[in-house]
């Protein structure tokens, strides 16, 4: 088993959402990255127990028939699957009185995060939703001279990663110790809090590919002295795209912080989207056999594996879309969706029909 694409997993959340059952007997299991799958499978098992005081013999019937084939398929699974796994089973007959028990079993693009065991009248997907919209993850980082708390936005999902406290002493001096003499203990305490979060900041970030950005909160001066004071790598430092005033440095202000950054979050899109299609005409301008655009001219460059990253555009059609997308994905291709909200967008719209590569060979 291996992880779907995203494509498949839109695929999967539309077929699921069309079933509904006649009472609370649809399953929807959700085990995260890491969780052993053997205790949920005796999880299950247990559920089969508080299934019989179900009333309705009819959905007594169907909720035991749906965990039996739940446990049974887990017995295949030696572990949970390197992203975890969701499992949806449940009687989808649209005729009362037949039988018509299904399972779906997936292995989603990312890791899941959540553990769930729901019975209802239709199946939870909000999970799987969430993964559709995350097309990029930010670093979060609050702090003051007091604590400081790392996190990360996925989507909507605001998630702490650490949380640091400095110990540095109130501004009450121990007795004898002269004003200058504190003041100077306790910059230099600051400093070496400072380079603490540095290197945690480094450590949970630099190698995260998917890291589009950084955003920075607290008090004034703190995190203005922490960034100017260059503890960060360049690579890093680089990476900040928004300073915020927040009160909190705790996990609230984790919240606080991304409430506050609504606009700056909302404008990455439109920036990276300028980039990309800069970058598109750019090389159609200057090496222009490196570019091709167009349904039949770009279908035949992923046919020949000459794609290197494809481009189409949200008013392409769905079945074109689709088609182009599957034969990238078997390449191995990146693909970009762009909007018509900038004015590349809707150049590129209107040159390509929606459609362009940029190559990896000529052809």
């Amino acid at each position: 088993m291996a992880p779907i694409t995203k494509d498949e997993l839109e695929e999967m959340i539309e077929e699921l959402s069309k079933y509904k059952g006649r009472a609370t007997e649809l399953i929807s299991v959700y085990i995260p990255a890491g969780q052993n799958i053997h205790t949920v499978s005796g999880q299950l098992e247990a559920e089969k127990g508080t299934a019989k005081n179900i009333k309705s013999t009819s959905t007594r019937k169907n909720v035991t028939d749906a965990l039996e084939k739940l446990t049974r398929h887990l017995k295949d699974f030696k572990k949970t699957p390197e992203t975890g796994l969701a499992i949806f089973s449940g009687n989808v007959s649209k005729v009362e009185g037949q039988t018509d028990l299904q399972l779906w079993d997936l292995e989603p693009p990312m890791p899941l995060k959540v553990r769930m065991y729901r019975c209802d009248k239709e199946f939870v997907l909000e999970p799987l939703r969430e993964m559709m919209e995350i097309q990029e993850v930010f670093g979060l980082v609050v702090m003051d001279r007091k604590e400081a708390t790392i996190g990360i936005l996925e989507g909507k999902r605001v998630e702490m990663l650490q949380h640091m406290t400095s110990g540095i002493p109130s501004k009450v001096r121990a007795g004898g110790q002269s004003s200058q003499r504190f003041h100077r203990i306790t910059e230099g305490l600051t400093k070496d809090f400072y380079k603490r979060i540095a290197e945690e900041v480094k450590k949970i970030f630099f190698e995260n590919t998917k890291l589009k950005g950084i955003i920075v909160g607290g008090p004034v001066p703190t995190k203005d002295e922490w960034i100017d004071g260059q503890y960060l790598t360049t690579k890093l430092r680089e990476k900040i795209i928004g300073v915020i005033d927040v009160g909190d440095t705790d996990e609230s202000g984790l919240k606080e912080l991304v409430g506050k950054s609504q606009e700056i979050l909302s404008q990455q899109d439109i920036i990276y989207e300028k980039k990309l299609l800069e970058k598109f005409f750019d090389t159609l301008g200057g090496k222009e056999s490196m570019v091709v655009y167009d349904y039949k001219n770009v279908k035949d460059a992923l046919e020949k594996g000459a794609v290197a990253t494809l481009i189409l555009s949200k008013k392409l059609d769905k079945e074109k879309t689709k088609e182009l997308q599957k034969l990238a994905n078997n390449i191995s291709s990146k693909i970009e969706i762009v909007s018509t909200d900038t004015e590349e967008g809707e150049q590129f719209w209107n040159m390509t029909k929606g459609i362009g590569a940029i190559l990896r060979f000529e052809i």
